[in-house]
């Protein structure tokens, strides 16, 4: 992929908060030129008469484009596929938040679609910029050989709000919706072996809607790591929860948001981190370096397909109650 020159030309897809912040850290960059949004009409025309760009009420107008070099993806996660696919047979370059896609074999597809084409395929996972996440990087061989992992992240909300997000067939299966869990995870310790997981909806509008769910998973590495991930969120859930905890052979760490302690046989540590804010714009700003300077991004497709690789498989041992290889 050769390097660009300036402007880039940029559309986004989407008009929820995500698609407004990029809006707004594109707009403020010399190197790009934003064109146009694509979404719900009314929310389209106010954004783009905020940021003086033209509105389409159809992702697939924006996404052909002749005058737009770089698509944006910021809509519901069951769209992320086709607006990808899309944008990519049409020679855009693409960021998409995650998920890229509700199968594996879409992901895998559409990433060897932007290969061979010679574009960017762009998909954003920023707990791997975050602040705890680094830390843990960081101490992690003060651990010696890590043996268990947990992540939990319970989100009570009361009510449940009647948004997608809440709606299993735009949002997708809670694991891979929220695929960042498994990747923090999998960055950190490598490849997984196999996977069980359980899966429980509560509300009166299923299986349309739910107004809280439990997703809890086990994964077993290759490396022998065992690691618990649970994702929570509704209004039967009372508690606030988002921790981390890393067991090793020769100590832990442990955080409880951006609170964090490194446990060895010499004591204890303090980590504490700054709050998890302007990731988006370096999430951003990372893929304008790569594409003008060839600047590395900070994470890749391989490791982004193997996240979705387990996350599917956690789907299927979910609605089979077996555990299934990854």
């Amino acid at each position: 992929m050769s390097k660009l020159t300036s402007p880039l030309r940029v559309g986004i897809v989407g008009t929820g908060f995500v698609a407004k912040l990029r809006a707004e850290i594109l707009s403020q960059d010399p190197r790009v030129q934003l064109k146009a949004i694509a979404g719900s009409a009314d929310k389209a025309n106010a954004l783009a008469q905020a940021f003086n760009i033209e509105a389409h009420p159809y992702w697939s107008e924006l996404a052909i484009r002749p005058d737009i070099d770089l698509v944006v993806v910021a809509n519901v996660n069951r769209d992320h596929g086709a607006v990808v696919a899309q944008a990519l047979r049409a020679g855009k370059h693409v960021i998409v938040e995650y998920p890229l896609a509700f199968s594996y074999s879409e992901a895998e597809a559409l990433v060897q679609l932007a290969q061979a084409n010679h574009l960017l395929l762009h998909v954003e996972h920023l707990e791997l910029l975050g602040a705890v996440h680094q830390t843990v990087t960081k101490v992690l061989p003060d651990l010696g050989e890590p043996f268990y992992a947990r992540y939990v992240t319970q989100n009570p909300q009361r009510p449940a709000p009647d948004k997608w997000t809440y709606m299993p067939e735009l949002f997708g299966f809670p694991l891979v919706a929220a695929v960042s869990r498994v990747h923090r995870l999998t960055a950190l310790f490598g490849k997984v072996k196999s996977v069980a997981c359980q899966l429980r909806y509560q509300g009166d509008a299923l299986p349309r809607r739910y107004t809280s769910c439990i997703c809890n998973a086990q994964l077993q590495f290759v490396s022998g790591l065992v690691a618990d991930i649970s994702y929570s969120k509704g209004e039967h859930l009372w508690k606030s929860e988002r921790s981390m905890e890393i067991q090793g052979s020769r100590g832990a760490v442990l955080f409880e948001g951006e609170s964090g302690k490194l446990i060895t046989a010499d004591g204890e540590t303090v980590l504490t981190v700054d709050s998890p804010k302007g990731l988006f714009k370096r999430d951003t700003e990372n893929v304008l370096d790569h594409l003008f300077d060839g600047v590395p991004l900070y994470t890749n497709s391989d490791s982004s397909l193997h996240a979705i690789a387990v996350a599917c498989a956690a789907e299927k041992a979910a609605k089979t109650n077996t555990v299934i290889e990854v």
